[in-house]
This record gives structure tokens, sequence and C-alpha cells, in this order.
């Protein structure tokens, strides 16, 4: 029952921008604004020393330089920050999409790791570590007191390094010990599966393996199913909370021939990059429709607002996340990088979705449980409240509720897509305007 907007992955990347070139302006009001920001500069320092020399707890110098560099990032945006150099070891690993360790899927359950599932074929299913496992000791030391983190970052390290786990399983009554060889372990960014006459598609989130994921799921696909049975597919991109924009920009030529996926819009008003599909459509012009709810974001929206643009797919579900920004990944060396929101993005009609998201062509509400709906599970005014100061500014933003059923049966809204996709619902469930996406 995933119902948090994740922006683990801060939105899509663009290579880094080394210098800015300001012409025009005169020598004197140059020397006079740089001295007025050289004055305020001096006010911080007077604070930093103030606060180091008085404040009831004495600071730690790193963490308060940090938390400053930070508070002027935030209040640019939510999405700018800086990255200490264990926060940047981090971003890449998520990008990278693999890593030296052990292979399993995991979440807090009563103070201990509880094993939700092995990742096939990795050192932990090889080991026998079974789903519903509890970890309650990492190399001898007790789990409890440890945060997710703490214990998710222990059990990762170099390849070829050994670790033992201990575990409590349910029906068996000591603790079984397991020793464990780290090895590259590869995060599956795309889950697929044949459903008779249809496939599916999940996109879980935009790392270094989201192509070559999706390109294996629709061979796979298609080896099962004859072309002359296959109605179509759904490419589900519900909770998904984006990541890099060069696999945005792939996925979203897997299904396309030709045309502008995406642009971005820096600073300068001359700085606009297009990116363009190629010829090939992986799928053979096969009906599709894309699944969004409140939890897709980013590079999530930018496949969906390309292939709504192009006709290419009809887009069901609830209105998406909102978030129309770049970051761009600043690399300071061994002091860590810098996370810069430094253009804006635009669908191929032209519109960004900053505050606004991605309007379905197609809405289905997907219905809360009962233990959900006096929870904030919809996306609020303030999280992009302010986001970039003079655009947007008057856009609330209207993100829906983000929450899949974990059992399909429940799931609503893909039960509508294979619907439409093998002609059960009425053309009346279309929408009359000739701008919308229909199923091809």
């Amino acid at each position: 029952m995933i119902r948090k907007l994740s922006l683990l992955f801060a939105g899509a990347l663009l290579g880094a921008s080394a210098m800015v070139v300001v012409q025009g302006a005169p020598a004197s009001s140059a020397n006079a604004a740089g001295n007025d920001t050289y004055k305020q500069l001096a006010i911080f320092g007077d604070i930093f020393e103030r606060v180091r020399a008085q404040y009831v707890t004495p600071p730690e110098d790193k963490k308060l330089i940090e938390n400053a560099i930070n508070g002027m990032l935030t209040s640019l945006d939510p999405h700018s920050s800086y990255l200490n150099p264990e926060a940047a070891q981090d971003m890449r690993v998520q990008t990278k999409g693999e890593f030296g360790g052990l292979g399993i899927e995991v979440t807090m359950e009563n103070d201990l790791v509880k094993v939700i599932a092995p990742i096939d074929d990795t050192p932990a299913s090889k080991a026998g570590v079974m789903a519903g496992d509890l970890i309650s000791q990492i190399d001898g030391t007790e789990v409890r007191g440890m945060s997710l983190n703490d214990a998710v970052d222990k059990m990762r390290g170099p390849v070829n390094t050994p670790i033992e786990l201990t575990l409590v399983r349910q029906g068996v009554d000591k603790p079984i010990k397991l020793k464990i060889v780290r090895d590259i372990v590869k995060v599956r960014a795309v889950r697929s599966r044949v459903e008779n006459d249809i496939g599916y598609l999940r996109v879980i989130s935009f790392t270094e393996q989201t192509y070559e994921d999706l390109q294996k799921a629709i061979k796979d696909i298609q080896s099962k199913v004859p072309a002359d049975k296959l109605k179509g597919y759904v490419l589900d991109l519900r909770l998904n909370p984006g990541g890099l924009l060069d696999q945005a920009v792939a996925v979203s030529d897997a299904f396309l021939d030709k045309g502008e996926v995406v642009s971005t819009r820096g600073r300068d008003p001359q700085d606009v990059t297009r990116f363009d599909a190629r010829p090939g459509d992986l799928t053979n012009g096969k009906p599709l429709i894309v699944l969004v709810n409140g939890g897709s974001a980013s590079a999530s929206e930018i496949v969906a607002g390309a292939l709504q643009d192009h006709r290419r797919a009809t887009v069901l579900g609830t209105q998406s996340f909102g978030k129309g920004s770049v970051q761009t990944i600043i690399p300071l060396g061994e002091n860590g990088s810098l996370r810069l929101t430094t253009a804006l993005y635009y669908t191929p009609s032209g519109k960004s979705i900053q505050g606004k998201g991605i309007t379905p062509d197609i809405v289905v509400e997907q219905p809360l449980p009962d233990e959900f709906k006096d929870q904030n599970v919809t996306r609020g005014e303030s999280e992009l409240k302010g986001h970039i100061k003079g655009v947007d500014e008057d856009d609330k933003g209207s993100g829906s509720a983000a929450y899949v059923p974990p059992d399909q049966k429940d799931d609503v809204q893909l039960n509508q897509a294979y619907k439409l996709l093998r002609g059960e619902m009425a053309n009346a469930a279309f929408p009359p305007d000739p701008n919308k996406g229909v199923p091809n």
C-alpha cells in the first residue's frame, strides 16, 4: 500500500554548464552590486561566529555550514539542494541502478528488518533468504536500534566481501545464520507480465537500466503472445517519482516513430534544447494505454505528456504530480555535489506541467481504503508553492491521490485499461476533444 510521493530521484538530470557570461551591465553598477553582496556575506560570517560561540548547545561546524547552504538552496525551490559526499554517492547508486549488495527488498517491522522479497538470481536468493524473514543481526550486530537506512548501508558493500545475517523465520524454532558473499545487484527498473492477450509494463523508476529493461520486457511479451493475438500494452507509470531525463526520452522513443519528445528551457530565453524520437516503434504500433496518478512525477510525466501529445497513447487515471523542472547535478569534487534547478521542461505541444500535472484523457478514480480516507494521501499545495519564482505562481496544482492496491482485483484503473484495450468499454468513454489521445 504505497502512498508516499517519493522524490528520491529528484527529477530529470542534464549535463552541468560550467560558466554563465553576463553582458551589457555597466562596470559601476556591477561593482556596486558586488560590494553589497560582500556586505551581506560579512553579516553571514558574523552570525556564523556568534552561533558557534554563544548557542546553548555547541553545534558541529560542518553540519552548521551544510545546513546554511541547504537553507539557501531550499529557499529557491523544493528540489535544489546540497549533497554531501555520502548523499552524492547514494544518488549515484540510485541512478545507476546497480550496487554491491545482497539483492533483497526490505522494510522495517517491530524494530527488525523484514524481507519483502529476495530478488531473483542474487546472492540472497541463492543463499536461501525467503520473503517474510526477519533480520535480527548483521555481522553479529543487533538490528534493533538501527534505522532502515543504517541497516541497508551495512548490508551493502564491496563485491566479493562476505556478510553474515541472522534470520528469524516463522515456523523455525532457532535463528538461522547465513553467510552470503556480496555481488553486483541490478535493481529492476521495469517489471512486466502477460495478461492473456495484453502486455503489462510497469516502469518503477528512471535509472540507467530503464530503457534496457523495457526492451527486454517488450521482447519477452512478444515471444509469449503472437502479434495477431496481442491486443496492446499497458504502460504503468503510477507511483513513479521520475529519474534521468535521457531515460525518459528513450522510453518515450520506444513507442514513437518520430517527433519531439520534450524540450527544456533554461534561464536564457534562447537556451532551448529539444529531444526528438528516432524511427522505430518497439511495439509495432500496437494500442497503448498509459496509467498515471498523483505519484507520477517528473520523468514519468515527460513520457505521459509526449505519448499523449502525439496521440500515440490514451492516458488513463488521475492527475499527475506536476513537477516540470530539471535539476542539474554539479560535481563539487570531494565535497559532494550541488543539485540545482536549471530549466523547465515542456511537452511537444509546448505545455509546461509545472504545478499542473498531466490531465488524463480518461479520468478513472481509484477508491481509497477506509484507513487512508482521513489521511493526507493527496499532493498538498505546499509541495509546489513558490517552486520557481515568477513561474506559475498562481498555479495551485492539482495532483491526485497516489494509491495503487496491492491486489490486482481491486485495481480499478488497471482493470479499466484492460477493458478498454479489449473493446469492452463504449466509445462514449473517450473524450470528444480531437486533440486528446485515442487508442491506435
